[in-house]
């Protein structure tokens, strides 16, 4: 009888390693000695359509290496352990127990509660807070039973309407200001902001995707804003159609306790618009002024790619089929790991 109950016990150990191994997530990037600032970020990337999984790791890449950051990079994945835009299931959220500072790319999330709760719990301590483009709907419980609920961006809980997005990065789903693949965006400094922290060395940001909507609220800090193209090329004519509307902002957010969190908000990141060196300046800026570090930014430093970087054109469900996190460890591999996608799905004939 014991040994049998050995052999199962040893069994059920060997199938919970592999389940382990399955879903081991995490790829982490940890700066030279030397160059170390002591911070540690965590990337969390799962949206649907925007190739947040190209996005994050290559700039964490950028901001480890070259600005001494150590980064975990977090992805949705699917029940083999490869990466699948959007996928309610990010392993490794432990990570934000101990992290200084929150870089979040995500829509329509409705993770599992042992998941959510470590989001839950770093929001509740007033942590830094980067959201990028889908973030400000970056959760969706719909009817779903969850302990973490009021996070829906539509949440109508007291205290907590419109979820995260409101209450963290200032705004919720609101709209589209422009079509995709249709109108690319020009991002302009307001002359007043020009010398904030996060735009310092910053210019001539021109992004691919197009422009989504703003309602400004009194606590934003308003830094860019957002003129809708009539292409993709960098020198299109404006729409007339669509005045210039904000971009960026920052705002503090309150923690349980009532700490202040820091929060810069951008309405892009998209994997193509991190080609423009003005907008990868940014951002880069961007995570030295959340955590406080604004004195340490520089107008030289380095924003190179570290490693290849050919990022797929942003759509839904074209992200890169096969894929398992590892594959962007260490620092050479190419981002995206291949370009094997599903072709977009032919166009109906119109009756």
């Amino acid at each position: 009888m014991k040994k049998a109950y050995l052999s199962v016990l040893i069994l059920f150990s060997i199938l919970m390693g592999s389940a382990t191994s399955i879903f081991a997530n995490p790829v982490k990037y940890e700066a030279a000695a030397a160059d170390s600032r002591g911070k540690h970020l965590v990337l969390i990337a799962s949206d649907h359509e925007y190739r947040s999984e190209e996005t994050l790791p290559a700039l964490a890449r950028i901001l480890t290496k070259h600005h001494g950051f150590d980064c975990t990079v977090l992805f949705g994945v699917d029940e083999n352990g490869h990466i699948k835009a959007g996928e309610s299931n990010i392993p490794g959220l432990e990570a934000l127990d101990t992290a200084d500072g929150m870089i979040i790319f995500t829509r329509f999330q409705a993770l599992p509660d042992e998941q959510m709760q470590h989001i839950d719990a770093y929001l509740k301590r007033g942590g830094p807070v980067m959201g990028l483009r889908t973030s400000t709907h970056g959760f969706k419980y719909g009817n779903q039973e969850s302990d973490f609920a009021k996070y829906d961006f539509q949440s109508k809980v007291e205290g907590y309407e419109k979820g995260f997005g409101e209450q963290v990065l200032g705004q919720t789903w609101v709209g589209h200001y422009g079509q995709n693949h249709k109108q690319s965006t020009r991002i302009t400094i307001i002359p007043e902001k020009a010398e904030h922290p996060i735009l310092t060395g910053v210019k001539d940001i021109h992004v691919q995707a197009g422009g989504y909507n703003a309602e400004p609220a009194d606590d934003w800090n308003i830094l860019t804003m957002a003129q809708p193209l009539m292409s993709m090329e960098v020198d299109g004519e404006p729409d007339a159609t669509k005045p210039p509307m904000a971009s960026e902002w920052t705002r503090e957010y309150s923690g349980e306790n009532g700490t202040k969190g820091r929060v810069f908000t951008s309405l892009y990141g998209a994997s193509e618009d991190l080609l423009n060196d003005g907008y990868r300046r940014m951002l880069v800026n961007a995570a030295y002024w959340m955590l406080g570090l604004e004195e340490q930014i520089t107008a030289d430093s380095s924003i190179d790619f570290v490693g290849p970087y050919k990022p797929n054109t942003f759509r839904n469900a074209g992200y890169a089929q096969g894929v398992k996190p590892e594959a962007y460890n260490g620092f050479e591999s190419p981002v995206p790991a291949n370009n094997d996608v599903a072709p977009p799905a032919p166009k109906k004939k119109k009756k």
